[in-house]
């Protein structure tokens, strides 16, 4: 009970994943990265996050970390702080957030979104067509907007897209004596 006893003042306000880690150092003085992540089984990245917040985190460092820097390697060793103070009698030590998405990832995601939007988008379309019959280009895209604001705001050039395919599968077709007007088939 090395590690709780500098405690008896605080109480601490922390993670499952961070109590587990902090239990390891009643028994051991120092120990690695690989050692802390073999004897708990955390997932790396929640690992990381985890000993990031316990031990670089200014003011709430319960653990010291050598070498010191803000990131996370396998061969850094983790130390039990005996030298943790708080003004507090409870202290919360949050999990440092993960990191911003680069901007592949962002693409990614932003592309994923809209796939997954896509049938929300149609079924507005369809309910739209088959209560009106026969609207023009503009009024589909505004109602669609309207319509599915509440939950996002889809993208024009998507709604577009989706109108020519239900053309393409012969759902809708365009007017034929004025092509900005569509006509419900289906």
């Amino acid at each position: 009970m090395r590690a709780f006893q500098v405690f008896y003042k605080h109480k601490l306000n922390i993670s499952t994943y961070q109590m587990c880690i902090l239990m390891l150092f009643d028994s051991a003085d120092g120990l690695t990265y690989r050692e802390i992540e073999q004897a708990t089984q955390i997932p790396a990245s929640d690992l990381k996050h985890c000993l990031q917040s316990l031990a670089c985190v200014k003011g709430e460092n319960v653990l010291s970390k050598e070498p010191m820097s803000k990131d996370i390697a396998e061969d850094d060793a983790f130390y039990f702080n005996d030298k943790f103070t708080s003004k507090f009698i409870k202290v919360k030590i949050g999990t440092v957030a993960a990191q911003k998405e680069s901007e592949p990832e962002k693409q990614e995601t932003r592309q994923r979104m809209e796939e997954d939007r896509k049938p929300q988008i149609e079924a507005v379309i369809v309910r739209i067509m088959r209560s009106r019959r026969v609207l023009d280009h503009n009024t589909i895209v505004t109602e669609v907007t309207s319509q599915l604001q509440s939950r996002f705001l889809p993208n024009p050039v998507v709604t577009e897209k989706r109108i020519e395919s239900f053309i393409d599968l012969e759902i809708l077709e365009r007017d034929k004596a004025d092509r900005k007007f569509y006509r419900y088939l289906a």
